[in-house]
């Protein structure tokens, strides 16, 4: 066993540039060891560097005893999708470590505790090891058991800063803010980061080949998860009900909304926060919840992950028919029934589009970064209050509990709320009779009164069957017909308020187009650019909202194939589009993946190229 800097031959396509600043470490680690923290503090420290890297936790759903891992992606180019080939592997779970050896790629390191000799059936010929004897350190350096547990995971980020050539400097910067407060605390972990360091020093030669150096490309980008950005984003929208039930891997939204509110929504006088936060007893009461305090008046929301978007299919129902605001957020996971909980998908599509009984459809909004979390979150109050419906959030597990980098977050203070369509007592007072679904301004969206507006007008009994514009209960077909009629309305004015889907070239340049949403954005980007290196161009859009407008009809009828990139088996995505656009699903050609982590853009390239040239040459 020896350390080698040789130069790193590739075992793919997408493994070959890993070099400094371009490189995969993946930390196995054992569930509830307080590992998380360590492998935080090695993803800030080179964040901190001015170096684009992306996190991708790993984790059971069990909570503690399983294997986790923890994969950093560190690229200079800024690719933040997730990419296959370990280059670097911090292998401290002997559960695990068979399977973590094999994963290592041809030329690559492996770091592991030598306080035990290595197996022999963990050796391999290919890969370089790096032995340090992190529990004989810890014993001889401190004596408490927790504590041994603990500095263990600060000892190898210190060797990894020595093998990475990250600056010592940033970690004692962390850690001095990570333990404000509790400075006491600061010495001693500093001591295991300097123990890490030093044995690589004293022991191998350092820094690797694979290493950073600092830079200046992120400017003033931030490194944030999307539950926080989402949570943030309600309070600036002016959320004053919360309503859930906890959910992996929704429950942060809800915590983040009330952290932030904590500081930013307390009322001067009293001192008292001026929202409601409510933990319900289930999914059901939750939404309804919300639905009752949209329909006083409040801004509300919940936040759950696929099978809470099941049980509140009835109340989504009520709400779409009953038009009556709020706001749900979906970070999905992959299903279907409990699944893999802790997995990231995009499978609740068709779910949560057509949610409840009947006739139903309901908004949606793709965000793919925590900036786009921030902004289409306060953007649905506005239009859910706008369009009198249900809006739909759609982040997965990954956007949700993972750090991005991410432009920062910005906030107009003149921003005024749109509340829609809402009469005043003085509105009413010129009206003969009110209509609470009456389509005055033929464009399917009724007016709508606050509780207690006016002390003889504007009163209307809001209820699931069929009724009148004057929601005067009816069983008259027709006027059902009429009704439904106007929801479809509101539905075609629907598209001209929705975020437009990003096009990502002026005019065609390829008679093939590439059609994708959400945290596939990396991925995808990222594949464009080797494709183009191969000579292969392909044009693009990336929808960010349901329903569909010209531009995505327009988009796939001007190319002979639409590669449709999506993350779940059965092509939900695909599946909609020829459903509300009535194209000829031939025309669409799916990439899926849907083994619950992150799509590659190695996989996608892989998947483009072998249809394209199986069947002709691109032009």
């Amino acid at each position: 066993m020896s350390l080698n800097t040789k130069s790193i031959e590739g075992q793919d396509g997408s493994v070959n540039q890993s070099g400094i600043n371009n490189f995969v470490v993946r930390f196995a680690n054992v569930n509830g060891t307080g590992s998380a923290s360590a492998n935080h503090l090695f993803t800030k420290a080179i964040f901190r560097m001015g170096i684009p890297v992306t996190p991708k936790n790993i984790f059971p759903s069990n909570i503690q005893g399983l294997p986790t891992w923890y994969e950093v992606r560190v690229s200079e180019k800024g690719y933040l999708g997730r990419r296959e080939g370990i280059d670097l592997l911090v292998a401290v779970n002997p559960q695990s470590m068979q399977a973590d050896v094999e994963s290592v790629r041809s030329g690559g390191y492996l770091l592991y505790d030598s306080s035990k000799k290595l197996g022999q059936e963990f050796i391999r010929e290919d890969i370089n090891y790096i032995g340090v004897p992190l529990m004989n350190m810890c014993n001889e350096n401190y004596t408490d058991p927790r504590q041994r547990q603990l500095f263990k995971n600060i000892i190898y980020v210190g060797a990894l800063a020595a093998l990475f050539n990250i600056d010592f400097k940033e970690l004692e910067n962390l850690l001095d803010e990570q333990f404000k407060g509790k400075e006491k605390l600061i010495p001693a972990n500093i001591k295991a980061l300097q123990l890490g360091e030093n044995y690589i020093q004293k022991n191998f030669k350092f820094p690797l080949d694979l290493r950073v150096e600092r830079r200046d490309i992120l400017k003033d980008s931030i490194l944030m998860d999307g539950n926080s950005a989402c949570g943030i984003g309600a309070v600036y929208a002016g959320a004053t009900v919360a309503a859930w039930y906890p959910i992996t891997p929704s429950t942060s939204v809800v915590e983040a909304f009330m952290d932030y509110a904590a500081t930013l929504r307390v009322d001067k006088t009293t001192g008292k926060r001026n929202v409601a936060i409510v933990q319900a007893e289930d999914e059901l009461a939750a939404i309804g919840m919300v639905i009752g305090a949209g329909w006083n008046g409040a801004r509300a929301f919940t936040a759950t992950s696929g099978p809470g978007v099941s049980l509140m299919n009835e109340f989504l129902g009520l709400a779409y028919f009953a038009e009556i605001p709020a706001v749900l957020i979906d970070v999905q996971r992959t299903g279907p029934s409990t699944g893999m909980p802790t997995r990231t998908q995009q499978s609740d599509i068709m779910e949560a589009a057509y949610a409840s009984h009947g006739d139903t459809k309901h908004i949606l909004l793709f965000p793919s970064t925590p900036k786009e979390c921030f902004d289409m979150t306060a953007d649905s109050f506005d239009l859910a209050e706008e369009l009198q419906t249900p809006i739909i959030i759609m982040t997965d597990l990954d956007l949700g509990m993972n750090d991005h980098v991410s432009q920062p977050l910005q906030w107009d203070d003149k921003r005024k709320y749109k509340r829609g369509k809402v009469l005043s007592a003085e509105d009413l007072e010129k009206i003969e009779r009110f209509g609470r679904y009456h389509d005055v301004d033929n464009d399917g969206i009724p007016y709508r009164t606050y509780p207690g507006t006016h002390p003889t007008k504007g009163s209307y009994f809001t209820r699931g069957t069929s009724r009148d514009e004057y929601a005067v209960y009816t069983e008259d077909g027709n006027k059902y017909k009429q009704n439904m009629d106007r929801l479809m309305k509101k539905w075609e004015t629907a598209k001209s308020l929705v975020h437009k889907p990003e096009l990502y070239q002026e005019k065609n340049i390829s008679e093939n187009g590439v059609l994708f949403f959400g945290t596939s954005t990396y991925s995808v980007e990222e594949a464009m650019d080797d494709m183009k290196a191969q000579g292969i161009s392909i044009d693009a859009i990336r929808i960010t909202s349901f329903p569909f407008n010209k531009t995505v009809e327009d988009f796939i009828k001007s190319h002979k194939k639409v590669f449709v990139i999506e993350q779940n088996r059965d092509a939900q995505m695909k599946s909609l589009i020829s459903i509300e656009l009535q194209i000829d699903p031939n025309k669409l050609i799916s990439v899926l993946n849907y083994d619950g982590l992150p799509i590659t853009a190695h996989h996608i390239v892989q998947e483009i190229t072998t249809n394209l040239f199986q069947n002709q040459k691109v032009k």
